[in-house]
């Protein structure tokens, strides 16, 4: 992902030759620079310029380096500031880190010091930047109660979703465990003319078999033991809204023919009385066992599965959806973030690339716990692949050959330039990549810099 002010460093020192000194090193990695020799001269120059980092004395007159810090951050959030310091004022210099400086470079310094937090600073800007922009893209592609999704497949999804969703009909959700059918449930609810009535949820298998009958119903007082009063039942507390029984697979041939009646006829009775009452409720089932399989083996009733399945609404896993796992991600990131009161500015690239290369069994679900564990272990500003389970990095690590892409380049040999060939290598590489240029230079084994310079042709 490409962000203006990538490459460009401002250098604010009044001494001429430690701004020199500083082109020199930088200029020479591909960096772009601009110098001023004073605090004034350098906030015309970002007014003007888009800088990515800013190195600065501390000590200068007019405009200090703590003065332009909180002026460059006021022109340009995103931008990075890292002060030069002298013997004396170090112990300045990290109390001003609290204030966003980034870093500090002490005189007298050297190249390879230069250079190593002038990387690290653009790394955080543009992680800060590609997080904002998914943010972005998240509020564009978040649809009702959370959806989440960009992908091919989950467009589709939501397409069906928002056809079915203003009519009566009884609807089946299907897929694996973990993709998110309760969300989609509630999606179809919020987008329903009965969205301001109530949605009423039901988990069939985590309730036994003699209470779940009583749950959906309802029951009299004394209808049996531990029935000390009367208590509505699931279908009445949905009347006029929405009923949604998850696992629908679980329950037990009596709930199956309740429940048929139910759909049929409109009416049920408490357990333990003799009064019958309508149910005005829009069902919604789902299921992560085949529930044609079941009605074949027939532990699950024919007529019900018809009654249950009018519409199909079948969820991809997360293998399936794969674009949408940055969003998802930064999703989770920014819930956990709040719920735990941490200030975690995103996700690193190289954690990025562990979660996408990973197989995600356990789909959604199991990317949302391991953000959240992430969010509460981490004692960084971002999610490093330290934060991450071991059997995740090592699974994502043994499938990346498996998902590499192996298409072939042909290259005219003889008919074109080495230039243009060198070219070729790096658009395909970087298409390979996903336009990511740090996993393509590593790929090519030049660095993120060099990469740059040969893709602007400069030798």
């Amino acid at each position: 992902m490409d962000f203006s002010g990538d490459t460009s460093v401002l250098v604010v020192d009044d001494t001429p030759g430690i701004r020199e000194a500083l082109r020199k090193i930088l200029s020479k990695e591909g960096y772009q620079v601009f110098e001023a020799d004073d605090g004034e001269k350098a906030i015309a120059i970002l007014q003007k310029e888009d800088i990515g980092v800013v190195v600065t004395d501390l000590k200068m007159p007019h405009v200090d380096g703590i003065e332009l810090l909180k002026i460059a951050k006021t022109i340009a959030p995103d931008i990075e500031v890292i002060l030069i310091t002298g013997h004396g004022t170090v112990e300045v210099a990290v109390e001003v880190m609290k204030d966003g400086a980034f870093d500090f470079i002490q005189k007298p310094f050297n190249k390879v010091t230069v250079l190593k937090i002038v990387q690290k600073a653009f790394e955080k800007r543009s992680l800060v930047m590609e997080n904002r922009m998914l943010h972005e893209r998240l509020k564009d592609t978040q649809g009702a109660d959370n959806v989440i999704g960009r992908s091919p497949a989950m467009r589709t999804v939501m397409d069906l979703v928002a056809q079915v969703a203003p009519s009566s009909a009884n609807i089946l959700i299907t897929g694996d465990s973990g993709v998110g059918k309760e969300v989609i449930a509630k999606a179809i609810h919020d987008l329903s003319p009965r969205s301001q009535k109530n949605f009423v949820k039901v988990s069939c298998a985590a309730l036994p078999e003699t209470l779940l009958e009583a749950e959906l119903f309802g029951y009299e007082k004394g209808a049996f033991t531990g029935a000390v009063s009367r208590r509505e039942g699931r279908f009445e507390l949905a009347h006029s809204g929405t009923l949604f029984l998850d696992e629908i697979g679980d329950i037990n041939p009596a709930v199956q023919v309740k429940l048929l009646r139910v759909l049929q006829s409109g009416e049920f009775e408490r357990l333990g009385g003799g009064k019958t009452f309508k149910a005005d409720v829009r069902l919604i089932a789902a299921t992560n066992a085949s529930l044609k399989a079941l009605v074949e083996q027939r532990k699950f009733r024919e007529d019900l599965y018809y009654r249950l399945n009018v519409i199909n609404v079948q969820l991809p896993s997360l293998v399936q959806r794969k674009d949408d796992i940055p969003l998802l991600a930064d999703h989770f990131l920014r819930m956990y973030s709040r719920k735990n009161n941490k200030a975690i500015e995103g996700i690193a690239r190289e954690t990025m690339d562990i979660l996408m290369r990973y197989t995600w069994p356990g789909n959604v679900r199991e990317l949302e716990n391991t953000i959240e564990r992430a969010v509460v272990l981490t004692r960084d500003t971002v999610i490093m692949p330290s934060d991450l389970q071991d059997d995740i990095i090592n699974a994502a690590r043994e499938g990346a050959e498996v998902t590499a892409d192996e298409r072939m380049l042909t290259i005219p040999v003889g008919k074109i330039p080495l230039k243009d060939i060198e070219r070729m290598v790096m658009d395909e590489t970087l298409r390979q990549a996903k336009g990511n240029k740090n996993v393509a230079a590593r790929i090519l084994g030049v660095s993120t810099r060099t990469l740059y310079r040969r893709m602007e042709g400069e030798e």
